[in-house]
């Protein structure tokens, strides 16, 4: 599909991780960025003004976003709804990466409600009524992404609510890349494997015997790094994936194969 206009990607959880590189990795490709935070502005805001310096031409903007509170949608739609008409002149914007969420790591006998509902709050409800409360405002031919993980592939101990709700990510893909397809907007979920961030803890990155032992059972011989999923992220949303659709792509160096 012909893109006519610069694209405009909104990520969710832009401040940090993998939102981050995802943000530098699409305005690499070429795209004008919002993302959101939830209580790191400083942090936002310095991820805007990298991409300001680092790619000449392209603009970035911040908006706070709980998502693990929906009851704010709507109110965080009409601010998107200015912010594209007074920053772009434009009444919609094109891609919405739903990347936004925390790690948990407890044994499923030691889970509690409130961490449950807290994970079905951000990583499944959110998701769900966000994209809900922005399609008005999604471009005609325009991407969802949205983030999921391996574990909902593969199992491993303390990670079954987490896990549970990224298998409903997936599973909410595939609908909604069947709802959307009258209007040409394609709907895919990214799943990475173990990365080296500060997701969970850090404990990839920190823990050198956990990180040697993922290593082991990754084709690649490694774990991997946050800019394997920003590229892969703007990998899936360049103009020439429009036709990959409704699937669940996992980056994560071959591990568990």
């Amino acid at each position: 599909m012909k893109q006519t206009s610069t694209p405009i990607a909104l990520i969710t959880g832009g401040s940090r991780g993998l939102g981050r590189n995802a943000a530098f990795a699409l305005a690499a490709q070429g795209s004008d960025l919002i993302i959101t935070y939830q209580r790191q502005q400083a942090d936002a805001l310095a991820v805007v003004a990298q991409v300001q310096v680092q790619h000449e031409g392209r603009r970035a903007v911040a908006l706070q976003l709980d998502t693990g509170d929906s009851a704010s949608f709507p109110a965080f739609a009409t601010r998107l709804r200015e912010l594209l008409a007074t920053q772009w002149q434009r009444t919609h914007f094109d891609h919405l990466i739903n990347n936004a969420g925390f790690g948990h790591h407890a044994a499923f006998a030691e889970t509690t409600e409130a961490d449950f509902d807290a994970l079905y709050r951000v990583h499944l409800k959110g998701p769900y009524f966000l994209t809900q409360a922005l399609l008005p405002l999604i471009a005609d031919g325009g991407r969802i992404l949205n983030i999921s993980s391996g574990l909902a592939r593969f199992s491993f101990p303390g990670s079954s609510a987490y896990a549970m709700m990224k298998g409903g990510v997936e599973v909410m893909t595939r609908y909604m890349a069947k709802e959307l397809g009258s209007r040409g907007i394609a709907v895919n979920t990214l799943s990475p494997g173990a990365i080296e961030t500060d997701f969970s803890g850090g404990r990839v990155r920190d823990d050198a015997t956990l990180n040697r032992a993922l290593a082991a059972q990754t084709a690649l011989g490694r774990v991997g790094l946050p800019d394997d999923i920003g590229g892969a992220i703007a990998a899936l949303l360049a103009p020439g994936s429009h036709w990959i659709n409704a699937q669940r792509v996992e980056a994560s160096g071959g591990m568990l194969i």
